[in-house]
């Protein structure tokens, strides 16, 4: 079975197709690897493709605690031990964005390369108010209305209105200890610029980044440590980049990957 024991937690993965470089898959905040289905087919043509579920979302284990960025990055460089996988391109979607960035400055030896999509990082320092709110949203027995909140503001009209329903459904079956310690975390964690800009600059690997904000977009080009990396914006995208344009993105990651080869 695609499980691994790391540490506390049981990790779900799959791990795909073949090739010298492998790809790590990561998922964003209150999501799964589900995320990624439309990258897979065209990622697996050419590599090995690891997709996995951080601790306590899709089938992973939900522990009562850890679900900070350096402990989702942990967890991650213990399942690559695991499969024997000496390092790996490292995408990151939103939250995963931070973890995999994290995983690049934690554990350097085990990431040659990183690809970000409207990563949780970099964030104007005044979005730490509004968590607290969404955090009493929490704390109700209704999921709903934090689900609705939290999705209702990254949409755009690209993206299937199925798709939404599928998110909300989602995330409102999720443990809420995950919901509320992992959103917790973000804020002090990597989310603020104020945090995540000097770290980052210890990134020292070629990034990759997708966004929809041109002014977040600049932030990430000005603490790139390696020439070989490249911010595309798409503007008026929503959060899912890589599932509103993804024959486009698929293109920019492949010829990117060959590039830095």
């Amino acid at each position: 079975m695609p499980f691994a024991d790391v540490g506390d937690v049981r990790l779900f993965f799959t791990d795909e197709g073949s090739g010298d470089l492998p790809l790590l898959l990561v998922h964003g905040y209150a999501a799964d690897s589900h995320d990624w289905s439309w990258q897979l087919p065209q990622l697996l043509a050419g590599h090995r493709v690891i997709a996995v579920d951080l601790r306590g979302h899709g089938r992973s284990s939900a522990p009562p605690k850890g679900y900070t960025t350096t402990q989702f990055a942990a967890d991650l460089a213990g399942l690559l031990d695991q499969l024997e996988i000496d390092r790996v391109v490292a995408f990151g979607h939103s939250m995963g964005g931070s973890v995999v960035s994290a995983l690049a400055v934690d554990h350097p030896g085990k990431v040659a390369a990183v690809v970000a999509v409207d990563p949780a990082y970099l964030l104007p320092d005044e979005v730490a108010g509004g968590i607290q709110p969404m955090l009493d949203l929490l704390a109700d027995t209704d999921p709903v209305p934090f689900v609705q909140q939290l999705v209702g503001g990254m949409e755009s009209p690209a993206r299937h209105p199925a798709l939404r329903t599928w998110q909300v459904r989602r995330i409102a079956g999720m443990e809420g200890h995950v919901l509320s310690q992992a959103l917790a975390a973000q804020v002090t964690g990597m989310a603020l610029r104020s945090h995540s800009e000097p770290y980052l600059r210890r990134r020292s690997c070629p990034v990759l980044s997708f966004y929809a904000d041109p002014s977040r977009a600049a932030a990430e080009q000005a603490v790139f440590a390696d020439s070989r990396s490249r911010v595309v914006t798409w503007e008026g995208a929503g959060h899912w980049l890589h599932q509103e344009r993804p024959a486009e993105f698929n293109a920019l990651v492949t010829t990117w990957l060959a590039s830095i080869a």
